[in-house]
Protein backbone atom coordinates (compact mmCIF):
# COMPACT_ATOMS: atom_id res chain seq x y z
CA UNK A 1 0.00 0.00 0.00
CA UNK A 2 1.28 3.15 -0.84
CA UNK A 3 1.78 6.34 1.12
CA UNK A 4 -1.18 8.66 -0.51
CA UNK A 5 -3.50 5.14 0.00
CA UNK A 6 -2.81 5.11 3.42
CA UNK A 7 -3.26 8.81 4.15
CA UNK A 8 -6.81 8.34 2.10
CA UNK A 9 -7.45 5.28 4.60
CA UNK A 10 -7.03 7.15 7.56
CA UNK A 11 -8.50 10.21 6.54
CA UNK A 12 -11.97 10.08 8.00
CA UNK A 13 -11.10 8.96 11.21
CA UNK A 14 -8.69 11.99 11.39
CA UNK A 15 -11.25 14.44 9.25
CA UNK A 16 -14.02 13.25 12.11
CA UNK A 17 -11.42 14.55 15.30
CA UNK A 18 -10.61 17.60 13.53
CA UNK A 19 -14.46 18.71 12.76
CA UNK A 20 -15.09 18.07 16.61
CA UNK A 21 -12.19 19.84 17.72
CA UNK A 22 -13.14 23.24 15.67
CA UNK A 23 -16.36 22.62 17.09
CA UNK A 24 -15.08 22.54 20.43
CA UNK A 25 -12.96 25.59 20.34
CA UNK A 26 -16.09 27.29 18.87
CA UNK A 27 -17.90 26.55 21.90
CA UNK A 28 -15.14 27.78 24.10
CA UNK A 29 -14.93 30.84 21.83
CA UNK A 30 -18.73 31.57 23.11
CA UNK A 31 -18.16 30.88 26.51
CA UNK A 32 -14.62 33.27 26.74
CA UNK A 33 -17.31 35.60 25.54
CA UNK A 34 -19.79 35.48 28.21
CA UNK A 35 -17.31 35.43 30.79
CA UNK A 36 -15.42 38.41 29.73
CA UNK A 37 -17.58 41.22 29.52
CA UNK A 38 -20.61 43.27 30.52
CA UNK A 39 -23.88 41.89 29.11
CA UNK A 40 -24.68 43.64 25.87
CA UNK A 41 -21.05 43.18 24.32
CA UNK A 42 -21.32 39.18 25.92
CA UNK A 43 -24.65 38.93 24.16
CA UNK A 44 -23.28 40.88 20.56
CA UNK A 45 -20.60 38.12 21.04
CA UNK A 46 -22.51 35.13 21.37
CA UNK A 47 -24.92 36.39 19.05
CA UNK A 48 -21.64 36.28 16.74
CA UNK A 49 -19.88 33.31 17.75
CA UNK A 50 -23.35 31.07 18.56
CA UNK A 51 -24.77 31.59 14.93
CA UNK A 52 -21.70 30.79 13.69
CA UNK A 53 -21.32 27.49 15.81
CA UNK A 54 -25.01 26.81 16.02
CA UNK A 55 -24.70 26.58 12.06
CA UNK A 56 -21.55 24.92 12.18
CA UNK A 57 -22.73 21.64 14.43
CA UNK A 58 -26.29 21.45 12.74
CA UNK A 59 -24.44 21.74 9.18
CA UNK A 60 -21.85 18.77 10.75
CA UNK A 61 -24.68 16.96 12.20
CA UNK A 62 -27.01 16.95 8.89
CA UNK A 63 -24.30 15.85 6.84
CA UNK A 64 -23.16 13.02 8.75
CA UNK A 65 -26.83 12.15 8.83
CA UNK A 66 -27.39 12.14 4.83
CA UNK A 67 -24.16 11.24 3.83
CA UNK A 68 -21.74 9.14 6.53
CA UNK A 69 -24.28 7.56 8.37
CA UNK A 70 -26.05 5.86 5.40
CA UNK A 71 -22.49 4.30 3.95
CA UNK A 72 -21.64 3.54 7.35
CA UNK A 73 -24.92 1.38 7.86
CA UNK A 74 -24.57 -0.01 3.81
CA UNK A 75 -20.99 -1.04 4.33
CA UNK A 76 -21.68 -1.96 8.46
CA UNK A 77 -24.89 -3.26 9.33
CA UNK A 78 -24.00 -4.27 12.57
CA UNK A 79 -23.53 -0.48 13.24
CA UNK A 80 -27.00 0.26 12.72
CA UNK A 81 -28.04 0.76 16.21
CA UNK A 82 -25.09 2.96 17.39
CA UNK A 83 -26.16 4.96 14.39
CA UNK A 84 -29.82 5.36 15.52
CA UNK A 85 -27.98 6.37 19.17
CA UNK A 86 -26.42 8.94 17.47
CA UNK A 87 -29.41 10.34 14.48
CA UNK A 88 -30.99 10.68 18.05
CA UNK A 89 -28.31 12.72 20.15
CA UNK A 90 -28.41 15.03 16.78
CA UNK A 91 -31.99 15.78 17.32
CA UNK A 92 -31.59 16.37 20.93
CA UNK A 93 -28.64 18.65 20.28
CA UNK A 94 -30.69 20.80 17.55
CA UNK A 95 -33.24 21.18 20.14
CA UNK A 96 -30.92 23.18 22.57
CA UNK A 97 -29.15 24.70 19.40
CA UNK A 98 -32.60 26.23 18.79
CA UNK A 99 -33.28 26.80 22.72
CA UNK A 100 -29.74 28.47 23.06
CA UNK A 101 -30.35 30.90 19.81
CA UNK A 102 -33.77 32.07 21.55
CA UNK A 103 -32.04 33.02 24.63
CA UNK A 104 -29.66 34.43 22.85
CA UNK A 105 -32.41 36.84 21.32
CA UNK A 106 -34.15 37.31 24.32
CA UNK A 107 -33.53 39.45 27.75
CA UNK A 108 -31.89 36.44 29.60
CA UNK A 109 -29.57 37.00 32.12
CA UNK A 110 -25.68 35.71 31.96
CA UNK A 111 -26.21 33.01 34.21
CA UNK A 112 -29.03 31.60 31.90
CA UNK A 113 -27.13 31.88 28.56
CA UNK A 114 -24.24 29.73 30.72
CA UNK A 115 -26.96 27.54 31.77
CA UNK A 116 -27.92 26.90 28.14
CA UNK A 117 -24.00 27.00 27.12
CA UNK A 118 -23.64 24.11 29.53
CA UNK A 119 -26.48 22.35 29.00
CA UNK A 120 -25.72 21.74 25.07
CA UNK A 121 -21.40 21.75 26.08
CA UNK A 122 -22.39 18.70 28.02
CA UNK A 123 -24.38 16.56 25.67
CA UNK A 124 -22.36 17.70 22.63
CA UNK A 125 -18.97 16.40 24.95
CA UNK A 126 -20.82 12.83 25.69
CA UNK A 127 -21.80 12.57 21.72
CA UNK A 128 -18.44 13.40 20.49
CA UNK A 129 -16.91 11.11 22.74
CA UNK A 130 -19.29 8.39 22.09
CA UNK A 131 -19.18 8.98 18.47
CA UNK A 132 -15.36 8.34 18.46
CA UNK A 133 -15.44 5.57 20.27
CA UNK A 134 -17.79 3.41 18.42
CA UNK A 135 -17.03 4.92 15.49
CA UNK A 136 -13.24 6.05 15.25
CA UNK A 137 -11.79 1.90 14.37
CA UNK A 138 -14.37 1.58 11.39
CA UNK A 139 -13.56 5.31 9.83
CA UNK A 140 -9.87 4.63 10.45
CA UNK A 141 -10.37 1.44 7.33
CA UNK A 142 -13.50 3.23 5.72
CA UNK A 143 -12.21 2.93 1.85
CA UNK A 144 -14.81 5.65 0.76
CA UNK A 145 -13.99 8.30 -2.35
CA UNK A 146 -16.20 10.94 -1.35
CA UNK A 147 -15.32 14.79 0.02
CA UNK A 148 -14.90 14.86 3.29
CA UNK A 149 -17.25 18.31 3.26
CA UNK A 150 -20.26 16.20 1.61
CA UNK A 151 -19.80 13.14 5.02
CA UNK A 152 -18.81 15.94 7.82
CA UNK A 153 -20.19 19.33 7.11
CA UNK A 154 -18.03 22.49 5.58
CA UNK A 155 -16.10 22.83 8.85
Amino acid sequence: MGESEKNRLIAWNLELQAAHQRLHRALRLARESLEAGDTASARADLLLYCKGFCAALDGHHVREDVGLFPELSARHPSLRPTIAKLQQDHEMIAMLLGRLDRTITSDATPSELTMHLDGLSAIMESHFQYEERELLGVLSTLNLDADPHDLLGPL
